[in-house]
């Protein structure tokens, strides 16, 4: 058994060897030429690639172009860590002889003793140009090998369907850049945008306008447009540092190369949003767009008087999970609900938001008797179909077992979604007024030696001193003006946030008065003016002043809300959030601040 197992194991091993040894031996033998359409008075190059040195190189005849240069050529041969790797090229360069549309043809090479072709190519030549352009210019290479290039996943999405934009930088073969950085970042203003950070920046090959070409993507964001008609997604641009070859060369014969910064902007790209169909949509539509599942359920059915269950409204599935309200959970009086807890669990991809959104109750009953929770509906728009689907859930019964008898008729219990009761009176109630009075007789009493006469006598000596002192510290609070500052936007900050508190569930009028709370709060503590107040700024100034990351991040968040909040639709419960958020962060900052 042993023996029979060892030679299953060799047999396998000398396979696997045969096929890589099969697979390295593969031989490539293709033609690429620098560009495929050209002017009369320019220059094309074309390469002449194998991956195995070969024998008997014939090129083909370029009968209707003049060989200004070559063939030139170069050997690669090095070891990539699993194999080794050759690679010869045999160069041309070519002057075309007329316009028209021509083809190069199929060159040969013989390896091992067989015969390799490569495909003909066809190169279109057009009129010559008044001025030829110097391949070595730095605009020239910036215009004709490097492209910056916006990609949008679709031109005619609906309100609050997802669309992906895609930055990429296309760099032509032989073109050198060593550096480059963001200048300017796209808005995205009428969307939702979540960015996609990817980890690290890859180099990969594609093609350009049918054209072989290098690329790298640069940022990766997944919008949701938030308002119908035509929107502008703006472009990016990035200051590019370019090698570029000169005249002269070194004591080794390589050409010397020089750097030049040029900037480079992507085309601004539109979409065109459609609105939703108003065709058969429920009375019950909040604006949910994707594909979901939706369910309600109870932590527990039976329990006694004054104890607690859950009951969550819970969304799952893809789609705008975080741009719509959940519906609200209707309970008969008899049963004590409180404000929701809202949790969410969204991830964001290249596809959009996936994950799940709920609402979470705690429901107290108060009497004895079976309670019916009466089902909730949602609906929401379904992309695929391009039509509005509604689903509802089942009816709940809460049984109490123990408890109060109330005293209503069961059948005919009210339904609130407060769940608050009625006031039971009883003939009692009055009982804390008192009926009887009781009077003293104050005539012995007189004025002399009484305490409001020594008060009254020592009082205004005793409130000299204090005067005094009172005018001192007056005096140099009133020379702190650092201080007055901090304390005038504490005081201001204080009452902007007793503002947003009290306009909460009106969204504009909260996140207003939440902002300004936040700038006059900063303005005070790091002593700058409203023209600094950028994001940059702001995380330098509170990282000098030993503000933990963490705090730093939560800050940035909420101004961020504060933003957003004009083009996404806010819970009151998001907005109570944002709020003690608010709150706890501003607390942290005065700890923690130096």
């Amino acid at each position: 058994m042993k023996l029979l197992q060892y030679i299953l194991v060799v047999f396998l091993t000398c396979s696997t060897t045969l096929v890589v040894a099969q697979d390295s031996d593969t031989v490539s033998f293709q033609a690429k030429v620098s560009k495929k359409r050209l002017a009369l008075n320019e220059r094309l190059r074309v390469d002449f690639q194998m991956n195995k040195d070969g024998d008997n190189f014939v090129p083909p005849s370029f009968s209707d172009f003049v060989v200004v240069g070559g063939p030139n050529q170069s050997v690669s041969n090095y070891w990539d860590g699993k194999q080794r790797r050759f690679t010869k090229i045999y160069s041309y360069f070519l002057a075309p002889k007329k316009m028209g549309t021509f083809t190069i043809n199929t060159a040969k090479i013989e390896v091992d003793g067989v015969a390799y072709t490569t495909k003909p190519i066809t190169v279109k030549v057009t009129k010559a140009q008044e001025k030829p352009e110097d391949p070595n210019d730095p605009d020239y290479i910036l215009q004709e090998n490097i492209h910056l290039v916006t990609e949008v996943s679709k031109s005619s999405p609906y309100l609050n369907e997802p669309i992906t934009v895609v930055y990429k930088l296309y760099v032509a073969p032989r073109t050198g850049i060593s550096n480059y950085r963001e200048i300017e970042s796209p808005k995205f203003d009428g969307f939702w945008s979540q960015s996609l950070d990817d980890k690290g920046v890859k180099i990969k090959n594609g093609t350009y306008k049918g054209e072989d070409y290098r690329f790298v993507t640069l940022r990766k964001t997944v919008l949701y447009p938030q308002k119908t008609g035509k929107l502008t997604i703006e472009p990016i641009s990035l200051d590019i540092t370019l090698e570029v070859p000169t005249n002269r060369r070194d004591i080794f014969g390589n050409r010397i190369t020089t750097q030049a910064h040029r900037t480079i902007s992507a085309s601004t790209r539109t979409v065109d949003v459609k609105a939703l169909p108003e065709n058969g949509k429920p009375d019950n539509f909040t604006g949910a767009v994707g594909d979901f599942k939706f369910n309600v359920t109870a932590s527990k059915n039976s329990l006694n008087a004054t104890e607690s269950l859950q009951a969550k409204i819970l969304v799952s599935g893809k789609g705008n999970l975080k741009l719509f309200e959940l519906p609200k959970l209707k309970t008969p009086s008899t049963l004590e609900v409180y404000e929701p807890e809202h949790q969410e669990n969204v991830r964001t991809y290249s596809g959009g938001m996936q994950g799940s959104i709920s609402d979470s109750y705690t429901i107290i009953p108060q009497y004895k008797g079976k309670f019916p929770i009466p089902s909730v509906s949602f609906s929401y728009f379904d992309l695929k179909t391009e039509t509005y689907k509604e689903i509802t859930s089942e009816d709940i019964v809460v049984n109490v077992i123990e408890g109060p008898v109330y005293a209503e008729d069961d059948n005919n219990l009210p339904v609130s979604s407060t769940g608050k009761q009625a006031v039971t009176l009883n003939e009692d109630q009055f009982a804390f007024i008192k009926t009887k009075a009781n009077f003293q007789n104050k005539k012995n009493q007189t004025f002399l030696n009484s305490p409001i006469f020594w008060t009254s006598l020592v009082g205004p000596l005793l409130a000299i001193p204090l005067a005094l002192v009172y005018r001192r510290k007056r005096e140099e609070r009133l020379a702190d003006v650092t201080g007055n500052r901090k304390r005038k936007a504490d005081r201001l900050a204080k009452k902007y946030l007793t503002e947003a508190k009290k306009a909460l569930g009106q969204k504009e009028a909260f996140y207003i008065a939440l902002e300004k709370a936040l700038h006059n709060y900063l303005k005070g503590r790091l002593s700058i003016q409203t023209s600094d107040l950028s994001t940059e700024k702001i995380t330098s100034l509170l990282k000098e002043k030993g503000v933990e990351d963490h705090v730093i991040k939560d800050f940035e968040a909420i101004l961020e809300n504060c933003n957003l909040a004009r083009y996404t639709p806010i819970t009151t419960v998001t907005m109570q959030q944002d709020y003690q958020k608010s709150a706890t962060t501003i607390n942290l900052i005065d700890k923690q601040i130096k």
